[in-house]
């Protein structure tokens, strides 16, 4: 029986091989776009799930609660914290810290430890460490050489993983024994060896330095009682006992930081457990690793993998039951030869079956091709497993069946109805099969999910050019951005010399010390006091420290004063608009000459009001701000250069750095290429959009493509019969046609309040955006109509060419 239906199956493919090539193309297409987004979705929500103890890890987040409302957020700990930790709560079972360094610089010594004119450096931007043993105790890690507590134990040691130890010394298992120097100041012995971690972490650790060792260091921050001071590259992780209260855990912690808080300015702080499940997806505190995923985009995804699936099933539905009149009359003489309905309707579901089947082999190999390319529009690895990855295999076979079941299950069941007296008579027409009333709503639905990506498409472009315009409040173009090291005190006395150097060179316009640009990702946070107020203003300020030309390098206006007179020290301050209408003052000059307090610092004047400028994402608020000069804290050198000389200029800076730092690894980068980079994920979701709604829109068309191919074929003596009467090419296209333009145009009215409704939330996300205006909606229209309609013209023209004595002749 098997056999005979499958054999009846590939014979009824064949037969309507264009009806079947629509139909696998269709269903091919949205399959193999439902894959490739399923593969994105289930790579980012699969972070670090492979720890066996993931639901049992979390991470101690640090917030500041002011007066005002505001919300200082910091993912980190301060340093004394974990050994607190470990003496007033022991009812926690591991407790570790990490501290991570970011761009640091790795000289290879060999078995020299001695050895100060090594030439082999390397810079790695992430993934270099100071970390404690009971880490392992709470994440997984394979060891190949050594093990925690004894390769991590003493000061001055380091790990590598084995791809981290294969690129300094080949073979990994010739690492161990090899000294290492980290950033020109410590040097470290290399104890062990850890396999690689999975692609799916947000701990991408490659050079993991022991804790002792940041305790010893003296430029890497440790403080053992510093309370006051949390950065967000100190984290501290827990592991919780099976089925402990997360909510008496943190009744325990607010005990704990009254305790160990004095809390005397107006900042409260607290801390937060956050569950490593959320380590990935919390945007408001960021992670160790090298990109985060708001669980809103991945909804997103998942909604048009789904809707574009659903749309290429609608096109099975629709041409299927079309062409269900057709086989009426296959129906009758099986239902005569003793067929039960049951049996019709397994065969045809079989039929379907075996369509999907070829569908999501070719899906699968559209899929595969796509693989290197989905790099453009997602974080998934180029060479990210995927026909060995179970849950794949899982999810085509899960697609198959709910494909076949959707696609098939409505035309079984009207095939299968058919009375066979009528069906061997030819009375069996599409319109009193029941499909029409159908096959109208789901070209509607159709038509109004096309129309709804391609607004979503056309608004979210349209965002990110207004955000690409937006006025930063600072100038980006043409600044050349060099990290310096002020850990040096040797480098700090080369400082003013490198920059003398610099603006010898014509095309060098100026030159700006800092600890970064104006808008970074880097959040120095501090409370303040203002006009002699014995208390802390109720907020904290964001600082930048940066020299006199930092005003000049990088374009800030000034709406009352200047800036402050060249020093190495605060002795002036400048501060911007948001940080006064925060205070309360609502004339900038009113400010100049009135003082202002660091922490417990001297008091010093205002001496410059600065235009607000963009000190992050335009997705987060203007931040208050305050601009001082502090030469222990110039992490980097702006140079603005002549846009007629930026790439000559830019080989010049680099002969200038190794004259004075030539012991560091030059690193420097254009500044808009930094800014270009706080909207890469934007800008990877508009792309999607691009790509998914033009899918959309191309099965919507096939859909349509076949449906009028086979209601030329049910009209073909119609339009004989008009032709014969003189009906023009014209006519018989808007015959045709205009059905199905109506139906369009009903499925734009549908689709504009979904529009509407997605595009609101999405655009809620940025402090600053577009308004939506009638355009999106207009162009969105007109193309789907200039779509369908050239789709339509196209098929209906054929016909409309028949020669009318052919047409004639046809029944």
């Amino acid at each position: 029986m098997l056999k005979n239906y499958i054999v009846i199956g590939l014979r009824n493919i064949f037969r309507s091989k264009g009806y079947t090539i629509i139909n696998i193309l269709g269903l091919a297409i949205g399959i193999a776009a439902c894959l490739l987004i399923f593969t994105i979705v289930q790579f980012e929500v699969s972070y670090d799930t492979f720890h066996k103890n993931f639901h049992r890890i979390y991470r101690l987040a640090t917030d500041q609660k002011y007066p005002s409302g505001d919300i200082g957020r910091n993912p980190g700990a301060p340093t004394p914290a974990p050994d607190a930790l470990r003496l007033d709560m022991p009812q926690i079972e591991k407790i570790a810290s990490i501290n991570s360094i970011y761009g640091s610089q790795i000289t290879l010594l060999g078995n020299q430890p001695e050895d100060n004119l090594s030439q082999k450096k390397f810079i790695e931007d992430i993934g270099v460490v100071f970390i404690e043993p009971a880490f392992f105790d709470i994440f997984d890690s394979q060891w190949l050489i050594g093990n925690a507590y004894t390769s991590l134990k003493d000061p001055n040691t380091v790990v590598l993983t084995r791809t981290q130890a294969e690129k300094y010394f080949t073979r990994w298992q010739d690492a161990p024994g090899n000294y290492l120097k980290l950033d020109n100041a410590i040097t470290l012995k290399v104890t062990g060896v850890i396999e690689d971690a999975p692609q799916n972490t947000d701990f991408p650790f490659k050079v993991l330095v022991s804790f002792e060792t940041f305790k010893t260091s003296p430029t890497h921050g440790y403080v053992k009682d510093n309370w006051g001071s949390t950065s967000s590259s100190h984290q501290v992780f827990l592991l919780l006992p099976e089925k402990y209260s997360v909510s008496n855990l943190e009744k325990a912690l607010q005990k704990f930081s009254d305790k160990h808080y004095s809390n005397t300015g107006n900042a409260k702080t607290i801390h937060r457990l956050l569950p490593l499940s959320e380590n990935h997806f919390d945007t408001q505190y960021e992670n160790l690793g090298d990109h985060m995923t708001s669980k809103s985009t991945l909804l997103t995804l998942s909604f048009i993998g789904i809707l574009i699936l659903v749309m290429a099933c609608i096109n099975f539905i629709n041409l299927a039951t079309a062409q269900a009149v057709n086989r009426s009359k296959e129906v009758g003489i099986r239902k005569v030869l003793g067929s039960n309905r049951l049996q019709l309707i397994g065969q045809f579901l079989g039929e379907t079956t075996l369509i999907v089947i070829f569908a999501m082999v070719m899906a699968i190999i559209l899929a595969r091709l796509a693989l290197p390319f989905l790099r453009e529009i997602s974080n998934v690895p180029e060479n990210i497993p995927f026909l060995q990855n179970p849950i794949i295999i899982a999810f085509i076979i899960l697609v198959t069946l709910i494909v076949s079941l959707l696609s098939g299950i409505y035309p079984a069941i009207i095939l299968s109805g058919f009375e066979p007296s009528q069906a061997l008579k030819n009375k069996i027409t599409t319109r009193n099969i029941g499909g029409i009333p159908l096959r109208r709503g789901l070209v509607v639905l159709q038509f109004s999910i096309s129309q709804v990506l391609i607004i979503g498409t056309l608004i979210a472009i349209t965002q990110m050019n207004f955000i690409r315009d937006l006025d930063l409040g600072f100038t980006k173009e043409a600044v050349y951005v060099v990290n310096i090291n002020p850990d040096d005190s040797l480098n700090r006395t080369h400082f003013e010399g490198f920059k003398r150097e610099l603006l010898q060179n014509p095309a060098v316009v100026s030159v700006s010390l800092a600890n970064d640009p104006p808008s970074s990702n880097n959040n120095w946070g501090r409370n303040f006091s203002y006009n002699n107020s014995a208390t802390d203003a109720d907020f904290n300020t964001f600082v930048k420290y940066a020299d006199y030309d930092y005003f000049k390098t990088y374009g800030l206006k000034f709406v009352a004063g200047k800036g402050y007179s060249k020093s190495d020290t605060a002795k002036e301050i400048v501060v911007n608009e948001t940080l006064l209408r925060k205070l309360g003052v609502k004339d900038p000059q009113e400010a100049i000459g009135r003082t202002l307090r660091m922490g417990r610092e001297s008091w010093k004047p205002i001496v410059g009001v600065v235009k607000d400028f963009k000190a992050n994402s335009a997705r987060d608020e203007m931040k208050p701000m305050v601009i001082i000069a502090s030469k222990r804290n110039f992490y980097t050198a702006g140079v603005k250069i002549h846009p007629n000389h930026l790439h000559q200029t830019v080989d010049q800076i680099k002969a200038i750095w190794e004259k004075n730092f030539g012991a560091y690894v030059f690193q420097g980068h254009f500044f808009d290429e930094t800014i270009e980079h706080y909207y890469h994920q934007e800008n990877q979701l508009a792309l999607s959009y691009k790509i998914f709604a033009t899918l959309a829109i191309f099965i919507s068309c096939l859909g349509l493509y076949g449906l009028v191919s086979f209601l030329a074929v049910q009209k073909t003596k119609e339009i004989g019969i008009r032709k014969v009467l003189g009906a023009s090419i014209v006519n018989i296209i808007g015959l045709l046609s205009k059905e199905f333009i109506i139906l369009i145009a009903i499925a734009f009215a549908l689709a504009i309040p979904v529009a509407y409704y997605l595009m609101s939330n999405w655009l809620d996300n940025f402090v600053y955006r577009i308004s939506m205006g009638v355009g999106a909606f207009v162009i969105a229209i007109i193309i789907t109509l200039l779509i369908a309609w050239i789709t339509l013209s196209y098929r209906a023209a054929k016909a409309a060419l028949v020669n009318p004595i052919k047409s004639l002749r046809s029944e």
